[in-house]
């Protein structure tokens, strides 16, 4: 298919219609499973986060003690999966309050304090800010999932590479380049942006309403790029890249060499691998996407299935290795849920949606992975809804 019939099939997205579908009824038996769950709490869910968050220590701590003995895909490996699982599924869950109601939990693990003040570098070191994470994804991206107004919306955010006329193999190998720079090329920035225009509305400085630049972000002449260069970059590329291997200097440089060059490879591996896990979640030409805001609750939940996929779900490898993004729709039901809980509800929720007709979208992450880069280049565009 040649670049512009790709572009002409992208204007022409499917439209549809649930004429059958009582809304309020669908949504009134998921409540009554929320409130089964959230009354079914108990120490275990989180020993269950706690067991997750060892793991994930586990793979970080075996990659960066094998690091130090040559550049090697493996400590590389180890490494990013470390990363990745404090991403995905630590601050994740945590900055939602999804063990907020779960008794016994330590007020560090709580959404107000996780990953705060100087437990950023403990609890979530990353490229992107926990706070602007909390507001552009927690606040923004849940709250108007698949809309126009989603900051995280992939066939909006892509629309200059869907209707660019360079060859496919060349959109190919832009999303190629994001796939593996997406944290700090995309996520770091969009976030941080997003956060600095909410608080400037918080100081009383009038809103322009329009969305922010991510080349801003970079710009050390605006004072965006200097906040964004001191908040994000410097402080994880200082940690990751120079600390970290200076602490192997004791055994020569080759150790810190290659602590260095696993930590790139690591970095390289852990973008790739949470761009496979998250950017596929709402995009694909079986999901929908939405022009304005939902009527009511009833039809905000039926956005929220209809808007988002799952994938292979089974035990606790499965899902580790997923990063527990393969409970996407339950999850953005009811973000404020512990990760166990998601696995619990995943089969009785998919039966009330099949029950009344709600698209229940599960399929293999590679094969949402070839969705979602047929959306970035135009192949195919996502499904809306009939007004």
């Amino acid at each position: 298919m040649s670049s512009t019939a790709a572009a002409s099939r992208a204007e022409e997205p499917t439209r549809a219609t649930f004429p059958s579908l009582d809304a309020e009824a669908f949504a009134r038996e998921l409540q009554a499973v929320r409130t089964e769950v959230e009354a079914s709490l108990t120490p275990e869910d989180f020993s269950h986060f706690r067991k997750m968050e060892r793991w994930g220590r586990v793979c970080s701590v075996l990659g960066y003690a094998t690091a130090w003995i040559a550049p090697n895909p493996l400590s590389a490996l180890l490494i990013a999966q470390g990363n990745t699982a404090r991403w995905t599924m630590m601050a994740h869950h945590a900055t939602h309050r999804g063990y907020d109601r779960v008794p016994g939990v330590p007020e560090r693990y709580t959404g107000r304090h996780f990953a705060t003040g100087w437990r950023r570098f403990i609890d979530w070191p990353d490229w992107i800010h926990p706070d602007a994470w909390r507001h552009e994804h927690n606040a923004l991206h849940h709250g108007r999932t698949g809309e126009t107004a989603d900051p995280d919306l992939v066939e909006f955010n892509t629309e200059w590479l869907r209707r660019s006329s360079k060859p496919l193999l060349v959109k190919y190998a832009i999303v190629a380049f994001f796939a593996f720079t997406w944290k700090l090329t995309y996520y770091a920035p969009n976030t941080f942006l997003e956060w600095r225009r909410a608080e400037r509305r918080r100081e009383g400085v009038p809103d322009t309403g329009e969305t922010p630049e991510l080349a801003t972000a970079f710009n050390p002449l605006h004072a965006d790029g200097r906040a964004f260069w001191w908040t994000c970059v410097l402080p994880y590329a200082a940690l990751r890249f120079v600390l970290l291997p200076a602490l192997f200097a004791p055994l020569g440089l080759w150790a810190v060499f290659s602590v260095f060059a696993n930590s790139v490879l690591a970095e390289l591996l852990t973008n790739l691998q949470s761009f496979i896990l998250i950017a596929p979640n709402h995009a694909g030409d079986d999901l929908y996407r939405f022009e304005g805001r939902a009527a009511g609750h009833a039809e905000f939940s039926v956005r929220q299935v209809i808007g988002s996929v799952n994938y292979a779900t089974g035990g606790d490898v499965v899902d580790f290795l997923h990063g527990w993004l393969n409970y996407q729709i339950e999850h953005h039901l009811w973000p404020s849920l512990p990760m166990s809980k998601y696995r619990e509800v995943q089969p009785r929720v998919k039966a009330i949606c099949e029950k009344h007709g709600v698209p229940y979208v599960q399929e293999g992450v590679f094969r949402r992975v070839k969705k979602l880069v047929d959306i970035m280049v135009g192949r195919t565009s996502m499904r809306t809804l009939e007004s």
